[in-house]
């Protein structure tokens, strides 16, 4: 590391002021800070100091999606074999997943990373480090069939429309990767949901062969509810067993990448909670919000509407209601910041994701709509929780005068 930093402070003139790359500033500033902590300090204008900064932040964030994207590509490589009938092992089941995931991953990055390079060199501003997580997230979010040039796109999209626009990191509004997966859902609705996109069930790597097993079906199990019309409500994996709770738990079912594994998105929790980087009372809220609705929807079970045959522990277990608890509604940017605001918050996109996989055959999965409605209305809640800290502080001065 002193060998590369020898050479990088060698190089360093050329992208200053007057240097003959000063053109590429922003590229250089943001590699270099990238590999190595800043030297430089604030001058001014500084009240708080911390050893959290941004950098800290978001590695502390993609350490703790780790276990939910090794689980995910571990489960993409399960749910193949299981669908053709082999028996393939530990080793070449989690290769198969990697090889599936790894690509998408790239695409991320290469097209939100590209972007955001080229606007903060037509800018001159400093490169900021929020796509490094956000990179992470979009391919975690998508079915393992969604194609690469799909994923470019919509990506491109919602960093240009849903960031910098705004004026880019720390200035948005929406949740940039639920942005991508939205545009992904309403522009290709085909590719990203029904009974295909979750499994794949093609050798494109040549790590096994055989034909997909009789009576295989890749339907989620939020799929398959929207569907049912019957009395009984039983969940099966793809190849028709039974699903118990603890499945669902431990996330080995069809469904996006990384947000089938309950478990593992806890322990993701976890080291949030623990680093303090994410804030405790959205991620409860959000959690108590959908248990109660669980229970509501529940109460009034009928065979007509069939997601109000869920346990209100399913609905937390399945589809991507946990993954947006943890990792999306506490997104500090686009989430509440009082404290009062925040328990508000997390409580009604709970209740809503809800609401809206129940009662919405249409529309299995809820917690993407829900987050992204409640992004909008985040900055009037905190209006209303200051305005009525104004008004309660104003009386008690009165009050002692």
């Amino acid at each position: 590391m002193k060998a590369l930093r020898k050479f990088i402070d060698k190089i360093k003139p050329n992208f200053e002021a007057g240097g003959k790359l000063e053109m590429f500033h922003s590229v250089f500033e943001g590699l270099e800070t990238f590999l190595f902590v800043p030297n430089t300090t604030s001058r001014s204008g500084v009240h708080i100091h911390d050893n959290i900064d941004s950098k800290r932040a978001i590695s502390v964030v993609i350490l703790a999606l780790i276990p939910a994207l090794l689980f995910g590509m571990y489960n993409v490589g399960y749910q193949h074999y299981l669908a053709i009938g082999q028996d393939a092992g530990f080793v070449m089941t989690f290769l198969f997943g990697l090889l599936a995931v790894l690509p998408k991953i790239v695409v991320a990055y290469v097209v939100g990373l590209g972007i955001e390079f080229t606007a903060a060199q037509m800018r001159g501003h400093e490169i900021q480090e929020g796509f490094l997580v956000t990179g992470m997230l979009i391919p975690m979010i998508v079915p393992v069939d969604t194609p690469l040039w799909m994923i470019a796109v919509a990506t491109a999209f919602a960093v240009i429309f849903a960031k910098e626009v705004f004026g880019g990191t720390g200035m948005n509004i929406f949740n940039v990767a639920l942005v991508t997966r939205a545009v992904l859902f309403f522009s290709y609705p085909g590719k990203m949901s029904g009974d295909n996109v979750f499994v794949r069930t093609s050798d494109t790597f040549g790590l096994g062969a055989g034909s997909v097993v009789e009576g295989y079906s890749g339907a989620t199990p939020l799929g398959q509810v929207a569907v049912n019309a019957g009395d009984a409500l039983n969940l099966t994996n793809i190849v028709g067993e039974p699903i118990s709770l603890w499945d669902s738990f431990v996330g080995l079912i069809p469904g996006s990448i990384g947000e089938t594994s309950t478990l593992a998105i806890l322990i993701g929790a976890s080291i949030l909670l623990y680093t303090k980087i994410a804030s405790w009372r959205i991620m409860l809220s959000v959690f108590v919000g959908g248990v109660v609705m669980g229970y509501i929807c529940n109460f009034f079970a009928t065979p007509a509407i069939p997601g109000t045959l869920l346990s209100p522990w399913e609905q937390i277990c399945l589809g991507g209601f946990a993954f947006a608890a943890v990792f999306m509604a506490t997104d500090p940017v686009t989430g509440s910041r009082t404290q009062t605001g925040q328990y508000i918050y997390g409580f009604l996109i709970g209740v809503i994701a809800i609401i809206i996989r129940v009662y919405n055959s249409g529309y299995p999965e809820g917690a993407m709509l829900a987050v992204l409605l409640m992004n909008v209305f985040a900055p009037l809640i905190d209006y209303f929780v200051v305005e009525a800290n104004i008004k309660r502080r104003q009386k008690r001065a009165k009050i002692n005068a």
